[in-house]
């Protein structure tokens, strides 16, 4: 602070800037002087301030009430002192204000109801201070008047705690839109119409809040929308012809991802997903109330890379064109009600990594031809109806690593040699079906499971010694066979 003496006038001092027309101090731009003390009360004396950055110092005692007189105030940063005392409401005099910065310091007391005031404010920062009481409501919503600036093309509110209602008319006040982002967040009420009235937008997503209501069906209108996400709400009344909105999206010849899951949409799925863009790589619609079959028609939907339809009330067999969207790497149809045989076309996704087919009523045996999908992590073939033996192409896929479960089935004959090839695999589940035979030894090869279930088989002869080799084991069931022979020391004691 050499420069602030008598011998400069002070519009040429460090950190200062003065308005060239009137000679008056603008701007006081002082951060990281190593400056002590309080800020005196004297600052509000300069009346024509616009800016003030202290940031970085080390200003103790409380906030000047007197910052209040600063009425041409825009920018306040007070960042990272050790300022203590309570937020001066004074500061809603400030009406200028568009930057309030008080973060990392030792503020006290609430949030200043009267803040709410400060209607240009677009940057508050209180971190790290010691304050108590609740987060007022006008910081908990999106201020309405932020919906009237018609300029807007890009709205993103995502992951915070606000709340309120998108306003009826969104579409009419903002009508340049192209992305529309308020992904979770606590929004409540339902998706205006008039959002179709935005022509240009392309990315819709309020996922994981709390909508009611349905999807409008003038979405169609939005030829240019490439993302429709709202999962996780409470989207649908459980009722028929819910999903009607899909006829209209159709139009959309851009979309990608279309996200309804984890909803109470009710209903049939319509055949109109075979006209849907070919270009959709992401449809979610798992944990509805969505009944009926499968349609035929979704195999047209050619470049889908994440299929999930889990815990529904799908019925009927699974079509066979399903295996033929190749770009599949994520296949979720657990949790249904679906029956018939596992179409051996399913060993054309040669791109999955994950299969769920879990909780259903499927017959017949296991596909071989699921040993060609040589990228496949995940297999959950659990509870079902499936019978015949264990094929060696499914048992012997190296690629899995995460988890195999073919557990509560009816599954018979011996667990192949081929289990050796699951080096990588963490969990393996084979329980609760009628297996016989020996653990094979080539189960020592198996050293990263950390879970190994075969309880409730026919599996005899003895403990192979070759579990021994599995030390990263962390539950291991082999109760309910018929086997004998002394326990590793390692796996402790349990019930054989």
């Amino acid at each position: 602070m050499s420069s602030w003496n008598d011998s400069l006038h002070f519009c040429n001092w460090a950190g200062v800037t003065c308005n060239p027309s009137n000679g008056r101090v603008m701007i006081l731009n002082l951060e990281a002087q190593k400056l002590v003390g309080s800020i005196l009360s004297s600052i509000g004396n300069l009346s024509l301030l616009t800016r003030i950055n202290l940031q970085n110092n080390s200003f103790h005692s409380e906030i000047p009430p007197e910052l209040g007189s600063l009425l041409h105030l825009q920018h306040l940063n007070l960042t990272a002192n050790s300022l203590g005392g309570m937020i001066p409401t004074n500061l809603t005099h400030c009406t200028e204000l568009r930057i309030l910065k008080l973060n990392y310091n030792e503020l006290t007391g609430p949030i200043p109801d009267q803040l709410s005031s400060l209607s240009k404010l677009l940057i508050l920062s209180l971190g790290v201070n010691s304050l108590a009481g609740k987060i007022p409501a006008w910081i908990g919503i999106v201020l309405p008047s932020i919906y009237n600036i018609s300029s807007i093309y890009y709205f993103s509110v995502t992951q915070n705690h606000l709340h309120g209602q998108i306003p009826t008319d969104v579409g009419l006040t903002l009508p340049n839109l192209q992305i529309f982002a308020g992904g979770v967040n606590n929004f409540k009420g339902t998706i205006p119409v008039s959002i179709s009235n935005a022509s240009g937008l392309k990315i819709l997503d309020f996922a994981q809040n709390n909508l009611t209501g349905t999807l409008p069906t003038s979405l169609g209108r939005l030829r240019t929308l490439y993302w429709l996400n709202f999962d996780d709400n409470e989207l649908g009344y459980r009722k028929n012809g819910e999903l009607n909105f899909v006829n209209s999206l159709v139009n959309c010849t851009n979309l990608f991802k279309l996200g309804i899951a984890r909803n109470h949409f009710g209903g049939e799925l319509p055949g109109s997903i075979a006209n849907l863009s070919t270009q959709m790589a992401k449809f979610t619609m798992g944990s509805n109330l969505i009944y009926g079959n499968i349609p035929f028609g979704i195999g047209n939907l050619v470049n889908l890379n994440n299929l999930a339809m889990e815990d529904n009330l799908f019925t009927g067999n699974v079509p066979d064109v399903i295996g033929k969207l190749q770009n599949l790497q994520g296949l979720s149809l657990n949790g249904n009600d679906l029956s018939g045989p596992i179409p051996p076309l399913f060993g054309n996704l040669t791109s999955l990594t994950k299969l769920l087919m879990e909780e259903n009523s499927f017959d017949g045996t296991i596909p071989s031809s699921i040993g060609n999908c040589y990228n496949l992590q995940t297999l959950n073939l659990s509870r079902n109806n499936l019978s015949g033996t264990i094929p060696i192409q499914v048992i012997g896929l190296s690629s899995l690593s995460t988890s195999l479960d073919i557990s509560y089935n009816s599954l018979t004959g011996p667990i192949p040699s081929e289990v050796g090839n699951l080096i990588n695999l963490m969990e393996l589940d084979v329980s609760m079906n009628n297996l016989t035979g020996e653990i094979p030894s080539s189960i020592a090869s198996c050293t990263s499971l950390e879970i190994l279930r075969m309880e409730h088989n026919m599996f005899q002869g003895t403990i192979s010694q070759s579990l021994k080799a599995l030390r990263g084991l962390l539950e291991i069931d082999l109760s309910h066979n018929n086997l004998s022979g002394q326990i590793p020391s390692f796996l402790g004691t349990f019930s054989l």
